[in-house]
């Protein structure tokens, strides 16, 4: 009895563990973002994902709130009605964003369209390595290993989209691979948010 006592208990530990770590949005200590494909990348998907929907390229429009203060009016013209804009250059520094963000885990980035996982930053580097490459590009830029390959596909022209229809950004490869520059309202899904 005491052995199912504590096994319960454990288990019960474990999902409150799951439960914080999955409203703070942070991936926890890990190095590898669980669940995360990775192989050979980038995952490439055809235009076919892109095609009309019921809101735009997308199901639905985004689940409010957004994290970080993004404006949702802004995340649902650029995530569901456009294909080649983005936010303005340095978005993310005008939200609340780096004054919010873990700064010692890594963050998992959620579609405001879906609440799916889409990245998870920072992976096998530093967060100030990550802010100044995103600060010097203007956007959040992710790199191979830290894009969800289950939710993430890169369409032909370099387009980067979820598998459900979001417009995320582009894939602008520099002297060290591949750079997904990501627009922040785009990856700004909070994944306590009401979605009835």
């Amino acid at each position: 009895m005491a052995a199912v006592v504590g096994v319960v208990a454990v288990l019960v530990q474990s999902c409150w563990m799951a439960m914080a770590t999955l409203n703070s949005g942070s991936c926890g200590t890990e190095t590898k973002c669980s669940g995360f494909r990775q192989g050979n990348v980038p995952v490439t998907g055809s235009e076919d994902i892109m095609k009309p929907k019921a809101f735009g390229t997308c199901s639905n429009p985004v689940y409010e709130p957004l994290r970080w203060g993004c404006d949702a009016k802004l995340a649902n013209k650029i995530c569901a009605h456009n294909r080649h804009y983005a936010e303005h250059s340095g978005y993310f520094e005008k939200t609340n964003f780096l004054k919010e963000v873990d700064r010692e885990h890594a963050t998992t980035f959620y579609d405001p369209m879906t609440l799916k996982p889409l990245f998870c930053a920072p992976q096998d580097r530093t967060f100030k390595e990550f802010e100044l490459e995103s600060r010097q590009h203007g956007w959040p830029s992710f790199r191979d290993k830290e894009v969800n390959w289950e939710n993430v596909r890169v369409l032909p022209d370099g387009e980067v989209v979820s598998i459900t229809g979001t417009h995320l950004g582009h894939n602008l490869p520099d002297k060290d691979g591949n750079r997904y520059c990501i627009n922040l309202v785009c990856i700004a899904g909070n994944p306590t948010a009401p979605t009835s």
